[in-house]
């Protein structure tokens, strides 16, 4: 029981699954089924948000609003743009990092049940579908 109300409240761990260029997580709990359906594409997305040119900062700032501005109009399947660092110093995708960071712990965890790097057509491995709670 108090596993079901930690994934609920959103302080559950999440289970990830990452190479060099693709990353995914999911709330450990849920049935990974769920993040299968997500990676295909099955998941209609409903709002974008494009973080090229913005640093970390502005970047969490704009996560932060964008998610729960999204939960607040209920929608379900997020997209969210991050370059995949080409135009970084020494073409380190910081801001990949740091959003599978911040998708994963803290107050915009709450929000997510999970994520993963996009289909090619949506952006590939510079860009995250967001599957949020209910």
């Amino acid at each position: 029981m108090a596993q079901l109300a930690d994934l609920v409240e959103g302080r559950a761990a999440f289970d990830f699954g990452d190479t060099v260029e693709h990353i995914e997580g999911i709330a450990v709990g849920l049935d990974r089924r769920l993040l299968r359906r997500l990676r295909q594409g099955h998941f209609a997305v409903q709002a974008h948000l494009d973080l090229h040119g913005k640093t970390r900062q502005e970047a969490r700032a704009l996560v932060e609003q964008f998610m729960a501005d999204s939960r607040r109009s209920r929608k379900r399947c997020v997209l969210i743009v991050h370059g995949r660092g080409l135009n970084s110093k020494d073409q380190i995708p910081v801001l990949k990092e740091s959003l599978k960071v911040w998708l994963a712990r803290g107050r915009i965890a709450r929000l997510v049940l999970a994520f993963c790097s996009a289909r090619p057509s949506d952006g590939g491995t510079g860009a995250v579908y967001v599957l949020l709670r209910r």
